[in-house]
Formats: C-alpha cells, structure tokens, sequence
C-alpha cells in the first residue's frame, strides 16, 4: 500500500511538470514512471526476475563508488550486493524526463536510502530508458554524490 501511495504520488508531481507535453508524452511518462518504481521496488525485495524483466541485456551502471557494472549479470548481481552492504529501503524521486525521441529518455532521480527512518545516503540517478519492442526498460543508470 504504501509504495502504492508514493507512486500515485511521483505520477501526479510529474503529471503536473508536463502540462506542456503532448498526450503521447504524458502517457510514455507514466510508463517511464512505473518502471523505475518496479525498479525501486526489485532493489527493495532483491527480487532478481523484476530486474531481468525491466533492464536491457547490456546494461551498464557507474555507482557512486566509481565502479562500472557492464551487462545484465554484472549488474544484478552489483545491485544484490550494494542491497545487502548498504541495508534500508530505496526511494527514488523523479524530479525530470527528457525524451530524446520518441523511444529514449533521460530520467533524473532524487536517490535516497534510508536505515530505520534515518535518511543515511542521499544522491542523484540518471537512467536512461530504452523503448524495446513497446516496453520501456533501463539501458543505464548514473548514480552520483553531491557535490558539498
């Protein structure tokens, strides 16, 4: 219920950041949304069947760490590790989408993780999704520490 809440929350913020954006837009947004809310929510449960379901083949991932994960196997399992050595639930905001044509965006995320109600890491993701054969999937993802 609760990450069922806090998607119809990011739908209606970014809803209203579009009010410029076609219909066609407004509805390839929402489909944006809910994949990286499935990816939240497989990062969440190490569920690694959502994460083949929702990323590409040939994925790749820069952490904030400065490690590079290349391909769907290197990544999940990166994804499963950093999910156990850094514990608390996932949270992704997405503050932007930027379509750079009709089957690729670039998705800004506020990224936070959060141990027993304490926010312990807050960063920034950058995906980059990839419309295959009319489902969206993430290609890449960028996650970054502020700057101080």
């Amino acid at each position: 219920m609760k990450n069922l809440l806090v998607f119809l929350i990011l739908l209606f913020s970014v809803q209203l950041g579009f009010g410029q954006a076609t219909d066609k837009e407004k509805a390839k947004s929402t489909e944006i949304l809910q994949v990286i809310h499935q990816y939240s929510q497989a990062r969440e449960n190490q569920d690694t069947v959502l994460l083949k379901k929702i990323l590409t083949e040939d994925i790749d991932q820069l952490v904030s760490s400065g490690e590079w994960r290349s391909g769907l196997d290197e990544a999940i399992a990166g994804m499963m590790a950093s999910s156990t050595t850094n514990p608390g639930s996932r949270k992704l905001t997405v503050e932007r989408i930027k379509f750079m044509d009709s089957n690729v965006a670039v998705v800004d995320a506020r990224y936070e993780i959060i141990d027993e109600e304490i926010v312990t890491r807050k960063m920034w993701s950058t995906f980059v999704v990839h419309r295959v054969e009319k489902v969206w999937k993430i290609a890449s993802i960028r996650n970054m520490l502020p700057a101080k």
